[in-house]
């Protein structure tokens, strides 16, 4: 399973109940030819991490070596690298290999100051999303978009495929419920690109004080939001392998709750279980790792239930959908419903409502019938800013 994160981006058509191979997806970073002439000559800072490559090659070492002045890293979350741990400060340093600084954009700040703006011309944003609210690069992207703004700085995204691209579920946050994990009235999962939630952000007046960023996207190319996009590097040190992606949506709401989601296992996001669920044959044991030095029910056995299955059947059984029914199994198991919740849900699932829908105990279809007037509504708004063909 290691070593699939390693394999080439391959674009799978979807179907209800099979997959068929399709043209290979071309990142627009890969097209440096429609950008180049928007970055040469000029000071550039990038906002990149371990995914912003060019085929095998990381984007910096690329372009510095066609010869173009980046000045400084700016780091999201995991890091420059995406060595960092989820949700450990990441520390402003210098970049061994090139000697540029890195700029931390998930610790004491999260947003650029005027100070770190300084001596830049130009942003170039290269980072591989997964489609979900809560995936704190988006954050990240917004807070850069009006750093950008205040100090009239243009911004151009180097747009990638959204792996989890091809539906829309979830409840839409609520702005009393705003936060790093959750910034704008969006669904759980949205489906767009980076570069589609950029040109929204914009369009829409989603930057803070109604701020617009001078933003250029390149499209990728061969792309729509019917295929299903496998990532070519692990965008982030627990999302592995291409099912875990996928079922990332439905079970990092776990991470607001006392169920481990495989933190600390081989498989991250492709299991669930907790200590009480013993009625459950399988089982696991989060460890101390170098992607999860403090796994939740750390040395812990866990039981519960095993997604690791490979991404085609990860899809037949997701159907589209967040899979609601894990979330309600657990509670259903707990031997402390007291306490299953913690205060991290609220913010993931950005509404108290679906938290008190579980309790209550109402079913998969009752709770989403009472999404489907926001989603209606956002996937209006969300049409005015596609770059790609959509699923319906």
């Amino acid at each position: 399973m290691k070593n699939t994160i390693l394999f080439l981006c391959i674009l799978f058509t979807q179907t209800l109940g099979a997959q068929t191979f399709s043209t290979k997806v071309i990142p627009a970073a890969e097209i440096v030819d429609e950008y180049y002439n928007l970055i040469k000559n000029k000071r550039v800072a990038v906002l990149v991490n371990q995914t912003s490559v060019i085929h095998q090659t990381h984007l910096v070492d690329s372009l510095l070596h066609r010869g173009i002045n980046i000045v400084k890293i700016f780091a999201p979350e995991h890091g420059f690298r995406g060595t960092e741990n989820a949700g450990e400060d990441v520390k402003n340093s210098v970049d061994v290999k090139t000697g540029l600084t890195i700029s931390s954009m998930y610790g004491a700040t999260k947003k650029p100051t005027a100070e770190s703006m300084q001596n830049i011309d130009i942003v170039l944003f290269d980072i591989q999303d997964v489609g979900a609210r809560f995936y704190t690069y988006i954050s990240s992207l917004q807070y850069m978009m009006e750093a950008c703004a205040e100090n009239k700085i243009p911004m151009v995204i180097l747009d990638r495929p959204n792996p989890n691209g091809f539906y829309i579920d979830g409840p839409v946050l609520e702005a009393t419920n705003k936060s790093f994990v959750g910034m704008q009235a969006i669904p759980i999962v949205h489906g767009m690109t980076v570069g589609e939630y950029a040109m929204m952000l914009n369009g829409e007046r989603g930057l803070n004080n109604n701020l617009k960023c001078n933003l250029t996207v390149i499209p990728c190319k061969n792309y729509d939001h019917s295929v299903l996009y496998e990532c070519p590097i692990a965008p982030s040190p627990n999302l592995k392998s291409a099912s875990a992606i996928l079922l990332y949506p439905s079970l990092c709401l776990f991470e607001g709750t006392v169920v481990s989601v495989g933190r600390g296992t081989e498989f991250p996001f492709e299991m669930w279980g907790h200590p009480d669920f013993k009625t459950k044959t399988f089982s696991f044991t989060p460890v101390s790792t170098s992607s999860a030095k403090t796994p939740v029910l750390e040395n812990k056995v866990c039981y519960g239930v095993n997604l690791h299955f490979p991404a085609k059947t990860i899809l037949q059984l997701l159907k589209k959908q967040m899979r609601l029914s894990y979330l309600k199994s657990a509670y259903a198991m707990s031997a402390d419903t007291a306490h299953f919740f913690n205060d991290f849900f609220i913010k993931l699932a950005g509404t108290p409502t679906f938290k008190q829908q579980i309790i209550a105990g109402k079913s998969e279809e009752e709770i989403r019938n009472t999404w489907k007037s926001d989603i209606a509504k956002f996937k209006k708004i969300r049409k005015k800013y596609l770059l790609y063909a959509d699923f319906e």
